[in-house]
């Protein structure tokens, strides 16, 4: 049996790693690869147990869930929404974890009737609890709800849906998820209402900044 000279072995074979390293990094194979594992996400200090706002939600960020939407995918350009059928449709869905009933209907929460027993039991709550889950507080680029549209190091099935951090979706969810409740309140807080201009759910309009 022929002998190779063990430290020839060793610089062919660290040769060779060394190609195979430069083939995957001119693929694609660093951090930018949407393949690739993401960063480590790590939640910011003090935000356990926080809430976002559901009124901002519900007049701001669901909307953006039925809109249609331009989609990039391998190439070729299309519309959709991403309550669409085969995509985060709670029922015929195939979006992973995050699911939206496309029916809910907004919760008039100025009723009394309307407890947040009632409103936690309705389809706009399903939506919101299933979007927070997304969500890193106070980190809106270490949010999936914003890192999978936007294919930020990490893959998303459904193409590339929002093409900067400028585009007008990506500005309002960005707000909702770096202004949590105050420690201690839920997401029904009144501090809710100054997320609007002016500070009322009814009339104003979404903050972005």
């Amino acid at each position: 049996m022929l002998q190779v000279p063990r430290r020839l072995f060793r610089a062919v074979l660290g040769a060779g790693w060394c190609a195979a390293s430069l083939g995957l990094t001119a693929c694609g194979g660093g951090g930018s690869n949407p393949l690739d594992n993401p960063p480590n996400v790590s939640n910011p200090p003090g935000a356990v147990g926080r809430k976002l706002s559901y009124v901002y939600f519900q007049k701001c960020i669901n909307p953006i869930f039925l809109k249609p939407l331009t989609i990039h995918q391998n190439g070729t350009t299309s519309t959709n929404t991403c309550a669409g059928s085969g995509c985060h449709d709670n029922t015929s869905g195939t979006g992973g974890a995050f699911r939206v009933v496309s029916s809910a209907q907004p919760v008039d929460l100025g009723n009394p009737a309307n407890t947040p027993e009632v409103v936690r039991d309705s389809d706009m709550y399903k939506n919101f609890y299933s979007a927070q889950g997304e969500v890193v507080f106070g980190a809106p680029m270490q949010s999936r709800l914003l890192t999978k549209p936007m294919v930020l190091n990490v893959l998303h099935g459904g193409g590339l849906v929002f093409e900067s951090a400028e585009d007008p979706n990506v500005k309002l969810i960005e707000y909702w998820i770096k202004h949590p409740m105050p420690t201690g309140q839920d997401e029904f807080s009144s501090a809710g209402n100054s997320m609007f201009t002016p500070a009322d759910p009814e009339t104003g309009t979404c903050n972005i900044e």
